[in-house]
C-alpha cells in the first residue's frame, strides 16, 4: 500500500514536470468573475456567456477526449466540463494547461477555469472550459475522511476541507460576534480596546498567565483574565456606554466549557442598575441568537430550551436553602464541607465558605434547563459588585442559567472606594493564603473610584455562549485549540528532522 511519502514523491515529480514545461505552479494573479455558487444560481442569465471560476479540485474523471472536474470554493461546488476540441492548447506565457497536461493535476490542486456556461447530456449545469490555469500545486493528498479528534484539532486546514460543516460552524461563530457588536453599537455603546498586558490583573476569579516586558526593565506583567477594570476606568473617565470584545487568558485546565484562551465581550453602562441590565440582556440574547442561528428554539444536550419567552428569576440564597437546608449567610465551613461530602462533591484543603457554597450551587445548576436569571448572589462570592440595599449581605448580580451552564455575568457595579478597598484586601488575604484564583489588590483602581465613578451596570459573556447553542465542546468551538506540541514520525521522515 502506498504511503503518504509515496504520494508526496509522485506529486513532487509532477511539480518538476510542470516547471520543466515552464509553468509557474504558484502564480499570484487570479482572474475570477464569479464564485462556483454564483454560476450555478445565475445559470439562466449566464448561459452562453464567458465566466471564470477558481477553486480546489475535489475530483477528476478523464475519458480520453472528455474530462470532468469537480471544483470547490468557499461558496460551493461546480462541474468543469472539458472537451478536447474546446480546450486551449498549452500556453506557457499565460500559464494555460492543455488537455495533455491534465495528467499533471491532482485532487487538492487549485485551478482557474474560463469558459461558457453549458448543460451536459445528463443535465448538469457546468462550465464548458476553454482555458485552464494552475493556481497552486498541492503536494499532499486530502484524505477522504478525518475522524480522529486529535488529528482534526491539529490540522484544522484538513478538517475543514474534509468536513465542510466545521467551516460553517466558524462562519456562524463570526456571525455571533458580529451580531453582538451590531446590537451594542445600535444601542449607543462605544467599542474601546483595553490592554491585554496588565501590571495587576483582576475582574474575575482566575489564575493568570505571567510574562515579562523587556522594554520596562523586565517588569512582570499578566495576560488579562477580564476586561472589567480598564473598562470601568473608562466609565470613570466620562464614557457612558463602553465595551470591548477580544481574547482573555486564564491559566486553568481544559474542560468541555472552558479554554485557557478564549474570546469574550464585556460592556458597562453608566446610570444603569442590574434590573435595566437584565432587561437589556434578555432582548440581546434573543437578537444575537436569532441572527446567528435563525431560531430561538434549541435542543441543547438533554435540554429543550425556548429563548423566546420571559425568563424566570431565582434568588441564590433561596435556591441553596431549598436544596441543602443551608442559610448561606449564617453557616460554617464545617457545615458546608459536610454538605459537599453528602453530595459526593470534592472537598479541598483550600476550600473556604465562598468556594464551598459555589460548588454546591454548581451541583444544582447542572440540572437547570433555563433560561433562568440567578440573582442576589452573596457578597462573599462577588467582591466587585454593589450590595443589595434590601439585603446588604447579597449583591446586585444577575447570571443567566441555560442548559446547565452560566452563560454570562452582570452586576450593579460597586463604586464605593472604601468598600471596594476592603473587599480587595480580603481577596488579597485569600490569595496570600494559597488561593491562586482570588483577586489581587489593584490600588490604582481604588484611586480611580476615589475620583468618582457614576452608578453603572456591567455585563460580560464569552464564546461559551456560542459553544453551548452550537452544541459543541470548547475545543470543537474554536478554529485552533491549544494542544501539546507534537510532530509525527511521517513528518519527521519527510523533512529529515
Amino acid at each position: 500500500m502506498a504511503t503518504l511519502q509515496d504520494y508526496r514523491n509522485e506529486r513532487l515529480r509532477k511539480l518538476a514536470a510542470l516547471r520543466e514545461l515552464g509553468i509557474d505552479p504558484y502564480p499570484a494573479r487570479v482572474e475570477r468573475t464569479h464564485t462556483c455558487a454564483e454560476v450555478v444560481e445565475k445559470f439562466d442569465e449566464l448561459i452562453g456567456q464567458m465566466v471564470s471560476v477558481a477553486g480546489r479540485i475535489v475530483s477528476i474523471r478523464s475519458f480520453g477526449k472528455l474530462a470532468f472536474i469537480k471544483l470547490r470554493d468557499a461558496s460551493g461546488d461546480v462541474q468543469l466540463y472539458l472537451q478536447k476540441d474546446d480546450v486551449a492548447e498549452l500556453d506557457v506565457d499565460r500559464g494555460i494547461l492543455g488537455m495533455k497536461q491534465l495528467k499533471l493535476l491532482d485532487t487538492g490542486d487549485f485551478v482557474q477555469a474560463a469558459g461558457r456556461m453549458v448543460t451536459t447530456k445528463t443535465g448538469e449545469k457546468s462550465v464548458g472550459v476553454h482555458e485552464l490555469r494552475l493556481l497552486t500545486k498541492s503536494l499532499r493528498p486530502m484524505p477522504e475522511k478525518l475522524d480522529n479528534k486529535e488529528e482534526r484539532f491539529r490540522r484544522r486546514y484538513v478538517d475543514m476541507n474534509v468536513n465542510p460543516e466545521v467551516r460553517q460552524r466558524f462562519i456562524r461563530r463570526s456571525r455571533f460576534w458580529q451580531a453582538t457588536r451590531d446590537y451594542l453599537n445600535r444601542h449607543g455603546f462605544t467599542e474601546v480596546n483595553v490592554p491585554v498586558l496588565e501590571h495587576t490583573t483582576g475582574g474575575a476569579d482566575a489564575n493568570p498567565f505571567v510574562t515579562h516586558m523587556d522594554a520596562l526593565d523586565d517588569q512582570q506583567f499578566y495576560l488579562r483574565i477580564s476586561h472589567e477594570l480598564p473598562l470601568k476606568r473608562l466609565i470613570g473617565a466620562g464614557f457612558e456606554k463602553v465595551y470591548d470584545l477580544g481574547p482573555r487568558f486564564r491559566n486553568e485546565n481544559y474542560s468541555d466549557e472552558h479554554l485557557p484562551e478564549h474570546i469574550a465581550m464585556e460592556w458597562y453602562a453608566a446610570y444603569w442598575d442590574w434590573r435595566q441590565g437584565m432587561r437589556f440582556m434578555e432582548e440581546m440574547y434573543k437578537d444575537v441568537l436569532q441572527k446567528t442561528f435563525g431560531t430561538l428554539h434549541f435542543r441543547l444536550g438533554r435540554f429543550e430550551v425556548d429563548m423566546s419567552g420571559k425568563w424566570d428569576v431565582w434568588d441564590y440564597a433561596e435556591v441553596i436553602a431549598q436544596h441543602y437546608g443551608i442559610d448561606v449567610y449564617h453557616t460554617t465551613i464545617d457545615e458546608v464541607a459536610a454538605k459537599l461530602k453528602e453530595h459526593s462533591l470534592e472537598v479541598e484543603k483550600t476550600d473556604s465558605i465562598p468556594r464551598g457554597i459555589d460548588k454546591l450551587w454548581k451541583n444544582i445548576r447542572k440540572s437547570v434547563a433555563g433560561p433562568v436569571w440567578l440573582v442576589n448572589t452573596p457578597k462573599f462570592i462577588s467582591p466587585l459588585s454593589k450590595a443589595n440595599p434590601d439585603n446588604p449581605q447579597s449583591v446586585e448580580r444577575f447570571q443567566p442559567i441555560i442548559a446547565g451552564s452560566e452563560l454570562g455575568n452582570g452586576f450593579s457595579e460597586l463604586n464605593d472606594p472604601i468598600d471596594q478597598l476592603n473587599r480587595f484586601v480580603e481577596q488579597q488575604r485569600m490569595r496570600d493564603a494559597g488561593d491562586d484564583e482570588a483577586m489581587m489588590l489593584d490600588i490604582d483602581y481604588v484611586e480611580m473610584l476615589e475620583y468618582g465613578m457614576p452608578p453603572a451596570c456591567g455585563w460580560g459573556w464569552s464564546e461559551r455562549v456560542f459553544w453551548i447553542f452550537e452544541g459543541v465542546t470548547a475545543r470543537e468551538g474554536v478554529p485552533f485549540p491549544q494542544l501539546k506540541s507534537e510532530i509525527d514520525e511521517t513528518t519527521k521522515a519527510i523533512y529529515r528532522m
